[in-house]
């Protein structure tokens, strides 16, 4: 296929959806093995690629390939807003009946997105390519799988075989930009969204240039951001510890009275003094947690900070 045969689809069938963070070494490599792949389902399709401001020269990659191919959809935005709203802006632009994702350093191999699609076609809203291993290194895996487990107590209706590798129905995926949180998490608000799911077993690849960008301070924070955004657990473990010490203190208290009275205790004022600092703090504690329960209620409502914003967008973005 030359470049005068290639048309910007009107109706695609699938929207690719990449969020692109530093990624000018695999780029090209990265859209030439997509549209072969996606050019044996079906000619009718958009790659978006969404650039989360990394400071190389993604963006003038990104330029390039939509001159070359209409197919190609770019989006820079206005600084950097992390990979799941960067994945959330794609989805807001794109048209296609699927949308699938994969991330832009090759771990996740294009050439399996048939059958996440072929999976999707048996009546699924939502597929995900699974790894039997994974090629990270070992720290990576190990948190991974800690904060996966986690994840599973703390917030039971997650599709807990999630990963970045996904085929979406496109009208669930486009509901994502209505969510108004402002630390966002793609997978969370999917399992909100539909239980209709499952999962195609692909290869996890090598990764060939430069190292992950997820350090374990980043992986800490969004395992945090996830826990606070959707899980009310650390809300209810602060009211547990309340009682806790509630009730640690009123056993203390009733042990510190009797000795007072028995004659244990001779020094002035030690009694009332160890007693009250024991169970008002345990009640402050219930109270606290009482409160961050109300609190954790009204942050899921009243946050409106904006998910994204797009800074600069090729040509081919604008909406019919």
């Amino acid at each position: 296929m030359n470049d005068q045969d290639i048309q910007r689809p009107s109706n695609p069938t699938i929207s690719v959806v990449v969020p692109v963070y530093r990624s000018q070494d695999t780029l090209r490599e990265l859209h030439r093995r997509i549209t072969a792949v996606l050019e044996t389902i079906d000619p009718h399709f958009e790659l978006i690629l969404v650039e989360d401001c990394g400071g190389d020269n993604s963006w003038n990659i990104i330029e390039e390939l939509a001159k070359e191919d209409r197919r190609v959809r770019g989006i820079q935005l206005n600084r950097n807003f992390g990979q799941h709203a960067a994945t959330i802006c794609g989805f807001a632009h794109s048209r296609g009946k699927w949308i699938a994702t994969l991330d832009d350093d090759l771990e996740q191999v294009p050439e399996y997105l048939p059958n996440l699609y072929k999976k999707a076609l048996e009546g699924y809203d939502l597929v995900y390519g699974v790894y039997p291993e994974r090629t990270h290194k070992s720290w990576r895996n190990i948190t991974s799988h800690t904060a996966r487990w986690l994840f599973s107590k703390a917030i039971p209706s997650l599709n807990h075989a999630y990963t970045s590798f996904r085929m979406i129905r496109g009208d669930v995926a486009r509901t994502l930009p209505q969510f108004d949180s402002p630390f966002p998490f793609v997978d969370g608000y999917l399992s909100w969204l539909t239980n209709s799911y499952t999962t195609v077993e692909v290869p996890h690849g090598t990764r060939t240039y430069g190292v992950s960008n997820y350090t374990f301070r980043k992986l800490i924070t969004h395992t945090i951001n996830i826990f606070v955004t959707f899980s009310d657990l650390p809300l209810k473990m602060a009211t547990w510890i309340g009682i806790i010490a509630f009730a640690i203190g009123m056993i203390w208290f009733t042990i510190i009275i009797g000795r007072f009275f028995i004659g244990g205790i001779n020094v002035s004022g030690y009694a009332s003094i160890m007693a009250g600092i024991l169970l008002f703090g345990g009640v402050q504690l219930l109270v606290l947690g009482i409160f961050g329960e109300y609190l954790g209620r009204m942050n899921f409502k009243s946050s409106k900070r904006p998910l994204f914003m797009v800074g600069r967008a090729t040509s081919t973005i604008v909406k019919d």
